[in-house]
């Protein structure tokens, strides 16, 4: 990597999720790499602070920091603006509009895509029906019918600008082809288990670790405890929570946002985890895997590239608290080997990330140098 010049792109910086965490690692991948970005939050991101993120105009703009959703159209226009042509490689990590950038032909763009922008496809009725933007719900379902059509547009027209597309997931993948046209490849995003390890003891309770959003489902989650009068703990926090928490037996507890090293903590001694969400990938039933807990799945998405039924979890068919139930009382009648569910987490790690990005960016311009 020794002289190459790396950009870094990501859709915003405002809080923290699987994708920032991805974008930690590529960072560690490519330390020299500027970030660019469309807001930045260094007060939240705080791991961030300190290194070179480069914003666009919207970073002045009133609430586009605290509500990034209401600019779509402007994050369009943000990320068009940028220069990338001082940069052999930029690699764009998104859901939204930062695969929109724009790269010369000596500049290699490597899109590694989180998923097909949710809200313009796969997840569009979805979000029409729940925004998740609290007072602002009824705006969006008066706006967003009439300005889908032309954002799908670009959004497809930007999908064509990479080089070179890598998914998470072949879930993912298979979306990239229905709605964007485009060949891919697959690297799995990476999972800290270096930091995850389980306690000597297992508790009684079970785990959410999940923004507390519509899409996410955890209502199942608390439903099902409920009806079970099981100890449920929900680390995490969103526009879902007072919902939740009005719908909750005695025995949940919300926790709100905890730190990693608490988070880490509740994995090692839960008695499973719980993971309800048609996920593109799932980095939290890893995390979990990683400390021992099983996990109890919705069998759809990401989740089955990555648990193994049987063997570090089991599945359940339906989004209803029935089919989790169940599930769940399937769970207590298998006996599963925390090392054997740790070695899965293990094929996902940081430095296995690492290493196939960089190797991924060497092939990618060793076969644009032959071609030339």
């Amino acid at each position: 990597m020794d002289g190459l010049r790396v950009a870094l792109v990501h859709d915003w910086l405002t809080n923290q999720g699987g994708g920032e965490r991805v974008l930690w690692s590529l960072h560690l991948a490519f330390p020299d790499a500027p970030i660019y970005t469309s807001v930045f939050e260094p007060a939240v991101m705080t791991q961030f602070a300190d290194l070179d993120v480069r914003t666009s105009f919207l970073q002045k703009w009133p609430l586009a920091r605290k509500k990034h959703q209401l600019f779509p159209a402007l994050r369009t226009m943000a990320f068009e603006s940028f220069d990338f042509s001082e940069y052999d490689v930029v690699i764009s990590t998104n859901s939204a509009e930062s695969k929109g950038i724009i790269t010369g032909p000596k500049t290699l763009h490597i899109n590694y895509i989180f998923t097909p922008t949710r809200y313009y496809w796969s997840g569009y009725h979805d979000y029409l029906a729940q925004p998740g933007m609290g007072r602002l719900n009824g705006l969006v379902r008066r706006v967003m019918p009439r300005v889908v059509s032309r954002m799908r547009q670009w959004d497809y027209a930007a999908a064509q600008r990479a080089d070179m597309v890598v998914a998470i997931s072949e879930y993912v993948g298979a979306r990239v082809t229905k709605y964007y046209r485009r060949d891919w490849g697959v690297v799995y995003p990476p999972v800290e288990v270096d930091r995850l390890k389980p306690a000597a003891k297992r508790g009684d309770f079970y785990l959410v670790v999940s923004r507390l959003i519509p899409y996410k489902r955890v209502d199942l989650a608390v439903a099902a405890a409920r009806e079970l009068n099981l100890p449920l703990i929900v680390i995490g926090d969103g526009s879902e929570r007072s919902r939740l928490e009005a719908m909750a037996g005695p025995k949940t507890q919300f926790l709100g946002r905890r730190s990693d090293a608490e988070v880490a903590e509740y994995y090692g001694k839960a008695k499973a985890f719980l993971f309800t969400a048609d996920e593109d990938f799932g980095i939290t039933p890893l995390e979990a895997m990683a400390a021992g807990a099983p996990v109890v799945a919705f069998g759809r998405g990401g989740a089955l590239e990555t648990v193994v039924p049987g063997k570090t979890g089991v599945f359940f068919s339906e989004q209803t608290p029935s089919s989790l139930i169940q599930a769940l009382k399937h769970l207590d009648t298998l006996k599963l080997d925390t090392l054997t569910i740790r070695k899965q987490a293990e094929r996902f790690s940081e430095r296995r990330f690492i290493v196939e990005m960089q190797q991924l960016v060497r092939r990618a311009i060793a076969s644009r140098q032959s071609d030339n």
